[in-house]
């Protein structure tokens, strides 16, 4: 486990699919950073258009409801709400190519973050029998293809640099969520309670808050037991890359 904060670390951008997918898959983390006055950037690839099982929900109604609940989650965390970003391509239908890569080597360049928080592309299953969402997947590869090479050198898409002056950028950690093969753990105790909260505010898809917040107190890291008066232990794990 650890405790550190890399250094040196000033910008910590989430990279992920859908709305909720920072907190859920990174929620403790992203508010101990929050915590420790690093810059948070989330940049959601999706609006997260489909997720509703209400038969009169629309996709344009949801889009608008879900960034609402982003940027509240974000801001529990320590995020500025200019800093929640929406590329809004269509859930569902996310693919580990070019024109994704090139959106993502966009916001690398622009956003410059230390670290990169995504998917771990080589979970397609978990350990208790769930099929990975196919869109965590495809953001899992793209991500690592914009950090590495992409968004470093300059000779990828130059025309980002002559057209939009937007120059090469060296990630120096990314930290992958949902990993089989986690290599990190992080203690997350303190900043529990505004991990929770931020869950919360994704009210679209959390329909009982109180069992949600249940399953995440209970969800203690049986290596690290509570005992003579300690407090209980909660951990994210994550496999982590260090580029130098």
């Amino acid at each position: 486990m650890t405790d550190q904060i890399p250094a040196p670390v000033e910008r910590v951008m989430a990279l992920f699919a859908h709305p909720d997918d920072p907190e859920f898959f990174a929620g403790g983390l992203l508010a101990k950073m929050g915590q420790a006055g690093k810059r948070l950037i989330y940049i959601l690839v999706t609006s997260g258009d489909k997720g509703s099982d209400d038969p009169e929900m629309s996709g344009e109604r949801l889009m608008v409801m879900r960034e609402t609940e982003q940027r509240n989650a974000a801001q529990v965390a320590g995020a500025k709400a200019e800093d929640v970003v929406f590329l809004r391509i269509p859930d569902g239908t996310l693919m580990p190519d070019l024109t994704l890569r090139k959106a993502l080597t966009r916001v690398l360049r622009h956003w410059q973050p230390d670290v990169v928080v995504t998917n771990d592309p080589m979970t397609r299953w978990s350990r208790t029998g769930g099929i990975n969402h196919p869109d965590h997947v495809a953001i899992g590869h793209a991500a690592l293809d914009a950090v590495y090479p992409t968004a470093r050198d300059r000779l990828n898409f130059p025309e980002l640099i002559s057209d939009e002056g937007l120059n090469p950028h060296k990630v120096r950690y990314v930290y992958m969520a949902g990993s089989l093969e986690p290599n990190v753990k992080v203690d997350i105790s303190a900043v529990l309670d505004r991990k929770i909260a931020a869950i919360c505010e994704h009210r679209s898809q959390v329909k009982d808050p109180a069992a949600m917040e249940k399953r995440q107190r209970e969800n203690r890291d049986p290596d690290y037991p509570d005992y003579l008066g300690d407090a209980p232990c909660y951990t994210e794990s994550y496999r982590v890359l260090r580029l130098g």
